[in-house]
């Protein structure tokens, strides 16, 4: 490319990096919500149930700690994993006025089959990568993703705002 045709790409929304990452995530998000359809949950429930199968018993405020969501946010979505039978509130053992988080059976035979199609879908998502670009790419994301102000493990989707 000559200095001319960069300078032209870059005014191009297909020369952004925020508009192409925009692009591929919302398109990526989307299609993961139709995969997970059939097992009755969207993108936000399957995210909140990886955390609980990693930190089992947390109460409702340290999961919203956790993740940066609003207590009414994370109300919400443990109200609606209750109603999907995927999490119960239980008594915490030590603070009566708080519930401890636990994911059911229910939502334990389902995850499996979540990370599947989780699997399935970043496999299609980075097919036209071979495994050192896909690994450069994870590297560069998780760097980017990194940079102080933005929580670890958690999508926008699932704080109920946009950053």
């Amino acid at each position: 490319m000559t200095k001319d045709t960069d300078a032209a790409n870059a005014t191009t929304l297909s020369g952004r990096a925020g508009f192409l990452l925009s692009e591929l995530g919302s398109r990526s998000a989307g299609r993961f919500a139709v995969r997970l359809g059939p097992l009755g949950i969207a993108p936000k429930h399957y995210g909140l149930m990886e955390l609980l199968s990693r930190n089992e018993g947390l109460t409702q405020q340290q999961l919203g700690t956790t993740l940066g969501i609003h207590r009414n946010v994370m109300v919400g979505l443990v109200d609606d994993l209750e109603k999907r039978g995927l999490a119960e509130r239980r008594r915490h053992p030590t603070d009566r006025r708080a519930h401890a988080i636990h994911l059911t059976e229910s939502a334990r035979g389902l995850l499996p089959l979540a990370r599947s199609i989780a699997d399935e879908h970043e496999t299609e998502l980075l097919s036209v990568l071979d495994g050192p670009e896909r690994a450069q790419l994870l590297a560069l994301l998780q760097r980017l993703a990194a940079q102080p102000g933005r929580p670890a493990d958690v999508h926008p989707g699932l704080r109920g705002s946009r950053p």
